[in-house]
């Protein structure tokens, strides 16, 4: 029996490192790098895809990072992102390559929406002006999918909208990582350097979903192996958040840090609440396995392992 043949994009970032982690045995996985494969070149994507001629396209690469980063660089988020989507979704449909998994961001959803956040709420109202251009890119790519299934009359250019996400091989990083590994870092530092308190931006009552990255991943080769079944555009998430207030207490815990948390008013927070609606998502019998403290201690003892061990 011939392995499905799939390319992955992003296979060097957390969310491609867990799908590679999770691969099934009859699979052939296709892991190019930059130097392999350069999103931002159209003809060299391409050819790429006229040479390996995959049979299903996961679409993970992209620029990442917290609100600050967003807020530092919008031009390369919007710009980039856009143009990777672009290059890969148009080789594709040029090359008659059958199905398509894309990965979008909870951010393309309305700032102001009605929580949980439907399917059908994209494109309904004003972005969270943050991490915009980040928004404007993955609606891009979807908006470009759709389409394509409008002229091609079958749904097999999907869009997989994933709730925020934490895990191992994240960024622990006070810019380019998002809230949980900039706060996995933060108080770990601060329990290590016995410093009283750390600081929270904002008064911490956001509320926000994070998954487990490898639950996702589970989910991918799930929508893999039943690609027809999946709908042409899916939230995947817990079903239920906690505010900010809350994974800092909870993370501390995992750290073992026993200081105290001041609120700095000062910094953005984005959106008072981001959390997505699973009704599709029960309809295909699919949960993600990890709950939320075993998830952190798992994602802290990576940070041991990895982060940590050369730097405090």
């Amino acid at each position: 029996m011939n392995k499905l043949n799939i390319l992955l994009t992003g296979s060097g970032g957390m969310v491609g490192r867990n799908i590679v982690d999770k691969k099934p045995e009859h699979v052939s996985l296709l892991t190019p790098d930059f130097n392999q494969l350069n999103l931002l070149n159209y003809d060299q994507v391409f050819t790429y895809l006229k040479k390996n001629k995959p049979g299903v396209i996961i679409h993970a690469a992209g620029i990442v990072g917290g609100i600050q980063a967003n807020i530092n660089h919008p031009v390369k988020f919007l710009r980039e992102n856009t143009l990777m989507a672009h290059n890969l979704i148009w080789a594709e449909y040029e090359n008659k390559i059958p199905y398509f998994l894309n990965l979008g961001s909870s951010c393309m959803y309305p700032a102001a929406a009605t929580n949980p956040l439907n399917e059908e709420l994209i494109l309904t109202g004003k972005l969270e002006p943050s991490n915009e251009g980040y928004a404007l890119s993955k609606i891009f790519s979807q908006r470009f999918c759709s389409y394509i299934n409008t002229e091609l009359g079958s749904p097999n250019y999907k869009t997989i909208i994933p709730c925020n996400l934490y895990g191992k091989y994240d960024k622990f990083d006070a810019e380019w990582g998002h809230m949980i590994p900039s706060a996995i870092q933060k108080i770990h530092q601060a329990k290590i350097m016995e410093e009283a308190f750390v600081s929270i931006w904002g008064d911490g009552t956001a509320r926000r979903e994070f998954m487990y990255a490898e639950d996702l991943a589970d989910f991918i080769w799930t929508a893999v192996d039943r690609i027809d079944e999946i709908p042409e555009l899916i939230n995947v998430g817990l079903g239920h958040d906690y505010t900010i207030n809350e994974y800092y207490k909870a993370i501390a815990e995992v750290v073992g840090y026993t200081g105290e948390f001041q609120h700095d008013l000062s910094n953005p927070v984005g959106m008072k609440q981001k959390l997505v609606d699973t009704n599709l998502l029960r309809q295909i019998n699919w949960t993600p396995k990890t709950d939320l403290k075993e998830g952190l201690t798992k994602t802290y003892n990576y940070f041991l392992r990895n982060i940590n061990k050369n730097e405090y």
